[in-house]
């Protein structure tokens, strides 16, 4: 009894499914934080704001909750102090992560490029699904404007 209870703890701490991966686009030199994604945001285009107060996050949410019961539980942030940045990636065929990077910055404006990499994950040989995911990243509060370039997409 002793040794199958062994064998069952060793199977279930070795599972793949259970290591947490870790993403490349956690930028956290440059302020920018990863605090929720999933592969599913029922966004079938690319999008990307900056969003700014907890009404339009909770908006957010209600569109990606619509068909999810029950639903993803909306992040908590204090909009006096941070700011959250949404990537919604429209139709994605296999596992690519967006890797976010703020280039320049000028007094009024934040230029936030976004640059698609390949999971760790991808095997060339294993059918490609098709996902809708979306990630979103905390940043310092700025009163600047943000704008998101694609680059290599």
């Amino acid at each position: 009894m002793k040794y199958l209870l062994l064998i069952l703890l060793v199977c279930f701490t070795s599972c793949k499914a259970q290591k947490e991966t870790q993403l490349p686009s956690e930028q956290k030199d440059s302020g920018m934080i990863l605090i929720a994604h999933d592969e599913y945001s029922g966004v079938a285009e690319y999008e990307a704001m900056a969003i700014r107060d907890a009404k339009s996050l909770n908006k957010f949410y209600a569109k990606i909750n619509r068909t999810r019961k029950p639903g993803l539980p909306v992040p908590t942030l204090d909009f006096s102090k941070e700011i959250a940045l949404v990537v919604c990636l429209g139709e994605q065929k296999g596992k690519k992560l967006p890797a976010l990077s703020s280039n320049q910055e000028t007094e009024n404006e934040v230029l936030v490029s976004i640059e698609m990499v390949d999971s760790d994950e991808v095997e060339k040989d294993k059918v490609q699904y098709v996902s809708y995911p979306f990630y979103i990243y905390k940043i310092p509060h700025t009163s600047k404007t943000i704008n998101f370039e694609k680059i290599g997409w």
